[in-house]
């Protein structure tokens, strides 16, 4: 629905801005649910905001609601998602809109979960609300796409990333083969993200803390999933030591009951799976069983042969590749060319390629429409 048949203007658009500007704050702090952002409008003066609540309640429509303090009669709500018409563990987000008298409502894109998807439109109307649908669409279906994919496949959404010298190593002797400014980037990553995997291997070498270390975002650090088949992990590495700060999960195959105590003693989790036929995790069951942590986005961090594996089983949706302007020469170590290249052949829609630059480092992120995704995983 174009905005001239809507009658829809600039300041409609100004608005519609705001409310998604709203919902990209919220990012992967909101569970399963969308991040929603929603604003109130009277007499061209905004009068209240609100954005989904953290882990996905309250919502936003009723928290911009709540926050009002004046009249809402005769007011615009803007709302990047379609409003909820179903009853939850809270009434809809329809009947609050309803009871609170406001007179016009415009929202951007059509949820997908079957209990509201296109079913508030008629509601409203049909209590004499004025119901404008689809501005800025396009937007909201790009703030969206992991919501879309995790609520479609009932798997969460994979995002890979990997750091390399100019040779196309990723490890060597020397602390970190990126600049800080990528190290910011990987971090917003982390934060934009509800869980994060790594292997026992990447644990052993490198003693990672994968969380955020963004001033004011540390508190938001994902979920950290470690694939160790065999347990054997290093028990006085920092996951283990400062387990009890972030939510910490083990996934193993072999029981080592010294091993199991010591996760038991620092309150880690350990989920035990099976292995297929190659002797490996099934990856496919592995995310179905991350996804029913609440983990609907997952940014995947792994060494060689964990990226091997994913792309092996076309199980990224985007990928960040870091790359220094050094080389590492005889001190590198694990090197990944051919990683680079099979993620060239299965991104290979060129304009799903972005190229950004952070002083000395090179960013290539890499990502595929959710069409293209589902086809070739079919």
């Amino acid at each position: 629905m174009s905005s001239k048949k809507s009658n829809l203007n600039s300041k409609d658009h100004q608005y519609m801005n705001l409310a998604i500007n709203l919902a990209k704050d919220r990012i992967g702090l909101t569970g399963l649910n969308p991040s929603v952002g929603c604003l109130i409008v009277k007499n061209d003066e905004i009068i209240s905001t609100g954005q989904t609540g953290l882990n996905g309640r309250p919502h936003a429509e009723y928290n911009a609601i709540k926050n009002n303090k004046r009249k809402n009669h005769g007011s615009t709500l803007y709302v990047t998602m379609e409003p909820c018409t179903h009853h939850g563990l809270a009434p809809p987000c329809t009947s609050q809109i309803l009871k609170s008298k406001i007179k016009k409502v415009i929202y951007a894109i059509d949820d997908i979960d079957h209990r509201t998807s296109k079913k508030a439109y008629s509601l409203l109307k049909s209590k004499k609300i004025i119901v404008k649908k689809n501005l800025l669409k396009n937007k909201a279906v790009k703030l969206y796409k992991k919501y879309f994919y995790h609520k479609k496949n009932k798997l969460p959404y994979v995002i890979g990333k990997i750091a390399c010298s100019k040779d196309k190593f990723i490890y060597s002797n020397k602390k970190t083969i990126t600049n800080k400014h990528s190290k910011k980037v990987s971090h917003l990553l982390r934060y934009q993200n509800q869980g994060i995997l790594i292997s026992s291997r990447t644990l052993n070498i490198d003693n990672p803390k994968l969380n955020c270390r963004i001033n004011g975002l540390s508190n938001y650090s994902p979920t950290r999933f470690i694939l160790d088949k065999d347990l054997n992990f290093k028990a006085n590495s920092y996951l283990i030591k400062n387990s009890k700060k972030t939510k910490t999960i083990f996934f193993y195959n072999k029981a080592n009951k010294q091993k199991l105590e010591i996760l038991k003693k620092n309150r880690i989790s350990s989920i035990r799976l099976k292995l297929n036929s190659k002797n490996q995790f099934n990856l496919i069951d592995l995310l179905n069983t991350i996804y029913k942590f609440g983990i609907s986005s997952l940014l995947v961090e792994g060494g060689k042969i964990l990226t091997e594996n994913f792309l092996k089983n076309k199980l990224f949706n985007e990928f960040y590749l870091f790359q220094s302007s050094e080389n590492l020469n005889k001190k590198g170590k694990i090197k990944i060319s051919n990683i680079i290249k099979k993620l060239l052949i299965t991104f290979n829609n060129i304009k799903n390629i972005l190229y950004y630059t952070f002083r000395s480092d090179f960013l290539k992120t890499l990502s595929e429409s959710q069409k293209v995704f589902l086809e070739r995983r079919s």
